[in-house]
């Protein structure tokens, strides 16, 4: 969790209802220099970065990274232009927010390094499992995709979900 900083109003209790995960689309391979500009400057950021033998690592969703903001309170002007960020991904007219459950079951397989405090690690073999299968099938689904491009348009897929709720 950080600490507070003034100048980007970053509070410690950004655990409340108010704060909620969303989406930053990144330039061209520029996912890591982008978490790593944004935490720099006080924001809580979600990298998660798949890890293979010999230590090779991709993001697991190319050209994404996830970011805790307050639609309210939080100084969102920086965002854009931060180096390596391309826009906060939106549907509709405001951006929309990541289901909180989604990155708490990516945040279940992840982990972080000393040397790296910024993005997490996820292994991706074998195949993930949740305690509560039921409760997260949604979202395991998105990590079961064999590619970064199909695990992106999940990801997109999920998130217009909630933009767009079906009517039943």
């Amino acid at each position: 969790m950080l600490a507070f900083n003034q100048r980007q109003h970053v509070r410690k209790d950004c655990m409340s209802e108010h704060y909620r995960w969303y989406t930053i689309q990144c330039k061209g391979r520029e996912s890591v220099r982008a978490a790593e500009n944004l935490h720099r400057q006080g924001y809580e950021i979600f990298h998660p970065l798949i890890t293979y033998a010999g230590g090779h690592h991709t993001p697991l969703f190319p050209y994404y990274l996830f970011i805790r903001l307050n639609q309210t309170d939080s100084n969102w002007r920086p965002i854009r232009s931060t180096r390596g960020v391309l826009k906060v991904v939106r549907f509709g007219p405001k951006p929309t927010p990541v289901p909180d459950d989604f990155i708490a079951t990516l945040k279940e397989f992840a982990f972080q390094t000393k040397a790296d405090t910024i993005n997490h690690y996820i292994k991706l073999k074998p195949t993930l499992t949740s305690v509560s299968p039921t409760d997260k099938e949604e979202y395991l689904a998105v990590l079961d995709k064999r590619t970064g491009d199909e695990r992106v348009i999940a990801l997109l897929n999920l998130i217009s979900e909630i933009s767009s709720p079906k009517t039943r």
